[in-house]
């Protein structure tokens, strides 16, 4: 691993594999908008070169920092030298920063890119919030505490009924929330859902369901309230079938360019020090879906 030789300002996202990451394009694009005289690029760590990648990154001052994705994001935890206390909560990390006495600290931007386009429902008043999230991996942990944090009554589905309860317990706050087995959702139900009016509802997809290579998320929207928002975080395909079928049912959707976007926005104004021009964002997921 070399440190890069241009003598500017750059951050960088680390997972393993790492070719597949729109990071580095959303991140130079920004800075192209900007005008920065700085880099944003993609580099493979692998599990075992994580701490030594650490290492070697904190004594280049030119190094703002990076965002982190799979497999690092609960690993990096006990290698840093602090937590934002949402990161601590929930136990893992999606953007680190240089800080300039060389310490490192580990934030979460993941709850906040999640919520970013759920905010002009979120600040309406509602007499009920319920939020269906399927799935319980890593990406669940910051959506639960996401949601639960915005009043949510929390349904948390996963194949593993125990591990979707015990990451209510640790990750949820407040209402009376519900572990469920993800095939609760896969066939029709004669369920007669209540007045919504003044309620709000979401469905999140937060496995890896629906992504290329892998098996469609089966859900039958029987299971969905009238006037639900669904979301699906899956950023490969944007359109999922999950989508697709919801659209095809009448109900409004988000795809998991929102999220990405929102979560790449927070962690720019951490390395950069200014918020990037969100006044280009159509152009942006236009460049993303090429």
């Amino acid at each position: 691993m070399t440190i890069p030789s241009a003598d500017k300002l750059y951050a960088e996202v680390i997972g393993d594999p790492i070719a597949q990451s729109k990071s580095p394009l959303i991140h130079g694009f920004w800075l192209e908008k900007c005008g920065l005289d700085a880099a944003y690029d993609k580099t493979r760590v692998a599990p075992d070169g994580l701490a030594d990648y650490l290492t070697e990154r904190k004594a280049d001052k030119n190094w703002r920092g990076c965002n982190v994705t799979m497999p690092h994001k609960q690993a990096i935890v006990p290698l840093l030298d602090q937590l934002t206390p949402l990161a601590q909560r929930i136990g893992a990390v999606n953007t680190v920063i240089r800080q300039e006495d060389g310490s490192l600290l580990g934030h979460n931007t993941d709850v906040g890119g999640f919520l970013e386009p759920l905010q002009s429902h979120l600040s309406q008043d509602h007499l009920f919030r319920m939020a269906r999230i399927l799935g319980t991996g890593g990406a669940a942990r910051a959506l639960v505490t996401g949601l639960s944090d915005q009043g949510m009554v929390i349904v948390l589905a996963g194949r593993n009924v125990q591990k979707a309860e015990a990451m209510l317990e640790e990750q949820a706050r407040g209402g009376d929330h519900h572990s469920v087995a993800l095939s609760h959702f896969s066939g029709p139900t004669d369920f007669t859902f209540d007045d919504r009016e003044g309620c709000l509802d979401v469905i999140v997809n937060a496995s890896p369901l629906g992504m290329r290579g892998q098996p469609p998320l089966a859900f039958d929207f029987s299971h969905a309230p009238p006037g639900s928002i669904v979301y699906d975080i899956v950023t490969d395909p944007v359109e999922t079938r999950f989508l697709q079928d919801a659209k095809a049912a009448g109900f409004e959707t988000i795809d998991g360019l929102a999220m990405l976007i929102g979560q790449a926005a927070e962690a720019f104004a951490l390395f950069f020090d200014q918020p990037p021009p969100r006044g280009f964002d159509t152009d942006l997921r236009k460049r993303l879906m090429e």
